[in-house]
């Protein structure tokens, strides 16, 4: 859930800042740089001609279509829970994420390439030389991105919070998911490599606060062992969600939701976001010392969101507990005894609201517990 964070410079917010940004950095991977011509092509996409042209395929009706279609799948999916979201309150919600888009490519427009030569950004590019500056490939700082969009994107939020159910909140990065998804089929390779850090940052930011984690980080100095734990560990969160999520489809091959198995393509992207989102919401509690955004925030949206999709606490427990290990795997003794009270709290977080998921009380305690 998406809540205005205060970010205070210190030096600690901006060690922090910068991991942030790291996250959408552009991918291009799939482009063959040595090519002259890809590489001049990139150079012009991602010009402000270039970044005019890629806006141009989203003119007003067509955002508006993809927004329209998103939100009828995302509906879809929410469709069999009793009055959960009436047509008239989708096509309300939908005309809010259509502000999200439009005012993206509005962002997506405004900046331009830095004073950078192009041998340098070739080298870049193709990974051969580390750099820590979004504004090299045009994308605004992180902490701007989050400013500029704050005010639509909670907009977009309230409209879920204000809805008859507030089980809606769960529909908000569901129909951002598949917005982004409509919108990228419309994309060249390297117009995607572009725009993408640009809408993952939308998906992300309503759900993952990696803002209020830096917010958090100027509680402490840079020596903290709290902070320096997050910091060794927050750059891994893509790879650690990754190890976990391929445990997982080890461990329960036969899971499957209302959207469908865990190996499928759109399931394997909402898992690996969540898995990240998991892991912001624990280096929250860590630097705040305290449960309260597992508990209040995390909990109770898993609550109103997985049963309702068929996803069961056994799944949620097992989730948990494969997370908290891979990450307390990847720490020294000193550092796992200082974790392990916010691991163990989320997984009694989890454990303690069973039976909004339906789990039997009984057979949870077989199991240990």
């Amino acid at each position: 859930m998406l809540i205005n964070a205060q970010l205070p410079i210190t030096p600690s917010t901006e060690r922090f800042l910068q991991l942030w940004e790291e996250r959408y950095k552009p991918d291009f991977s799939s482009l063959s740089l040595t090519d002259p011509l890809c590489y001049g092509n990139l150079l012009t996409a991602a010009s402000p001609e270039g970044r005019a042209l890629t806006a141009a395929k989203f003119q007003d009706n067509l955002i508006d279509i993809n927004c329209q279609m998103a939100g009828i799948q995302a509906q879809s999916l929410y469709a069999y829970i009793s009055n959960i979201l009436d047509l008239k309150e989708a096509r309300r919600i939908t005309k809010f994420a259509f502000d999200v888009y439009k005012h993206l490519l509005e962002i997506y427009q405004q900046p331009c390439l830095s004073e950078v030569s192009p041998t340098t950004r070739l080298s870049i590019a193709a990974g051969n030389t580390e750099d820590n500056s979004l504004k090299l490939w045009g994308i605004p700082p992180v902490e701007q991105l989050a400013s500029a969009l704050a005010p639509v994107l909670l907009e977009l939020q309230e409209q879920h919070v204000a809805s008859k159910d507030w089980r809606t909140l769960g529909f908000v990065t569901t129909q951002l998911n598949f917005t982004n998804k409509f919108i990228q089929s419309k994309l060249t390779e390297i117009e995607k490599a572009l725009f993408s850090p640009y809408l993952k940052f939308v998906e992300e930011q309503v759900a993952l606060p990696w803002e209020r984690v830096c917010a958090a980080a100027a509680k402490h100095e840079l020596d903290s062992p709290a902070l320096q734990l997050v910091e060794k560990l927050l750059p891994n969160a893509e790879e650690i969600a990754q190890v976990v999520y391929q445990r997982l489809v080890d461990i329960l091959p036969d899971h499957c939701s209302r959207r469908g198995k865990l190996t499928d393509l759109g399931i394997t992207h909402s898992c690996l976001r969540d898995l990240n989102m998991f892991q912001a919401y624990l280096w929250l509690c860590l630097l705040e010392e305290s449960m309260e955004p597992v508990e209040k925030e995390l909990v109770t949206l898993c609550v109103m969101v997985m049963p309702s999709v068929n996803v069961k606490w056994e799944m949620t427990e097992k989730w948990c507990q494969v997370l908290t290990n891979e990450i307390l795997r990847r720490l020294t003794s000193q550092q796992q005894q200082m974790l392990l009270p916010y691991t163990q709290g989320m997984q009694k977080a989890f454990y303690d609201r069973r039976k909004s998921f339906g789990c039997d009380e009984e057979a949870a305690m077989n199991r240990g517990y």
